[in-house]
């Protein structure tokens, strides 16, 4: 096998399954070498085992490529080192993150357990930065290496019953952006994905009214291993010169996401009260105001 990431050594997190397991079979195709690492369980936190990180790795190998499976979680800052160590230990370095593990559990902001909200916020956004910061002093010490990070447009846009993932994925935009520009002088590069795809995360997305069952039509037609090629191509060195960016991944179609910009401002020379802003500011700056969406409303095109 060679490609674009010949040499190269990778860290999949949630590889044994969906989009984890079509981005380390891909880096695997482009020639690198893999560390999956799934803790093999369910969405909801059932099973466990060795079976799907193992079955990957398999898979990679028998295709003749080179891959060794790791179970380590990535909710734990020492499961995290370890995940980095399998691959120094395996392969003796290690040049590329893709934060793909994930889980959910959907709940309406105000039935939401303490629970639910942690357990989301410690896969999601408590791994991401563990992992990466685990692999850190490495990209520092080799003055390369790049971050590849899985949000969601339920953090960047909105949407129900996810306050716990919705805030987890916008904290992981801000974790990329804070990677990236501390990072940038070691040449380490930090990049977002947001999935369009049907995998094990959205299996879970309830369809029991016409529009339900509609949007989960379309989501079907988004294979998993779409995203792919995007994630292999962030990891790359053909791009050295990308960092700090969110793109969206649908079907066929590649989206860049605009960032947090001030899009208006108003100005009061002696000063603002709060009878001031609610008289003059708000409306001046309410026809600038967002609207209370959801994803599937802002982007509202059949997939390609």
């Amino acid at each position: 096998m060679s490609g674009i990431a010949e040499g190269k050594v990778v860290v999949v997190t949630g590889a044994g399954g969906g989009i984890g397991r079509d981005i380390a079979l891909a880096y695997a195709k482009a020639g690198a070498k893999v560390v999956v690492n799934d803790i093999g369980v369910s969405l909801t936190g059932e099973g466990g085992g060795d079976g799907p990180a193992k079955m990957v790795a398999d898979e990679i190998i028998k295709a003749g490529g080179q891959a060794v499976p790791n179970l380590d979680s990535v909710a734990s800052y020492e499961g995290a080192n370890n995940i980095i160590q399998t691959a120094i230990d395996s392969f003796g370095k290690i040049d590329i993150i893709v934060n793909n593990a994930g889980n959910l559990r959907d709940r309406l902001f105000h039935k939401m357990s303490e629970e639910e909200w942690r357990q989301v916020i410690d896969v999601h956004l408590h791994g991401s930065f563990f992992v990466s910061r685990a692999a850190a002093p490495y990209f520092r010490e080799q003055e390369s290496g790049a971050f590849v990070h899985m949000t969601s447009t339920s953090g960047l846009i909105g949407n129900f019953g996810q306050s716990n993932y919705s805030a987890a994925k916008m904290g992981i935009v801000g974790l990329s952006k804070s990677i990236a520009l501390d990072m940038a002088r070691y040449n380490v590069r930090s990049n977002c994905i947001a999935p369009f795809a049907w995998s094990r995360m959205t299996s879970s997305i309830p369809a029991e009214t016409p529009e339900e069952k509609a949007r989960v039509a379309k989501l079907q037609k988004m294979e998993a291993n779409k995203i792919a090629p995007m994630a292999v191509y962030l990891g790359s060195d053909a791009a050295s010169e990308v960092t700090g960016q969110i793109f969206g991944v649908r079907a066929n179609e590649i989206m860049l996401f605009s960032q947090p910009r001030p899009i208006r401002s108003v100005h009061m020379s002696t000063g603002w009260t709060p009878e001031l802003i609610a008289e003059v500011a708000a409306p001046a700056l309410k026809g600038s105001f967002f609207k209370l969406e959801r994803s599937p409303e802002v982007i509202n095109w059949d997939p390609i």
